[in-house]
């Protein structure tokens, strides 16, 4: 039979080794296990509008998670937002002519970046800048333009206006 002092002692050995697990586990679901940059490199682009992106928030091709967004700062003479994204080493390939898009994560989700590669042979290395930009899709917007164009049906669309216009001045050379 075991000592009550060596009892003791497996008893606190063990919750040791529970709080040492809670904690690694804690680090891994918030996503600081990363106390180190990891290897890769870091480039950027500018966007109009960036929405709810923030630090940390993959960056993807084609579904993949190659990055994450690592700084988010403001252009202080275009007033434009600069997204500095640090890329996966394993991912050096990159055409520097792609083009980056913020996307949401279903209806709701939280904001991504998504790379659309393109053809260049010349690739993305570190402090290259995106071109290509396509900023985020903002739900309140689109709601709002939806309401003032259905409370303003009298309105005319200039397009539709023009077409008119034109469609009747041929209808009158023609008569």
């Amino acid at each position: 039979m075991l000592s009550q002092r060596a009892m003791n002692s497996f008893v606190g050995l063990f919750v040791l080794t529970a709080i040492l697990g809670l904690i690694i586990l804690a680090f891994k679901v918030s996503g600081l296990t990363s106390f180190l940059k990891p290897a890769g490199y870091d480039i950027s682009a500018a966007f109009e509008d960036i929405g709810s992106l923030k630090v940390r928030s993959p960056v993807k091709i084609g579904g993949v998670v190659v990055g994450e967004v690592s700084t988010i700062k403001l252009d202080p003479t275009s007033f434009k937002a600069v997204v500095i994204m640090h890329i996966d080493s394993h991912y050096r390939d990159i055409p520097d002519d792609s083009s980056i898009s913020i996307l949401t994560a279903g209806l709701l989700g939280d904001n991504y970046l998504a790379i659309n590669p393109m053809y260049n042979q010349t690739y993305l290395k570190n402090g290259s800048e995106i071109q290509d930009t396509h900023p985020a899709m903002i739900l309140e917007k689109l709601i709002g333009q939806l309401i003032y164009k259905l409370s303003n049906p009298a309105a005319p669309n200039t397009a539709t206006a023009s077409t008119t216009k034109t469609s009747e001045t041929n209808n009158a050379n023609h008569e």
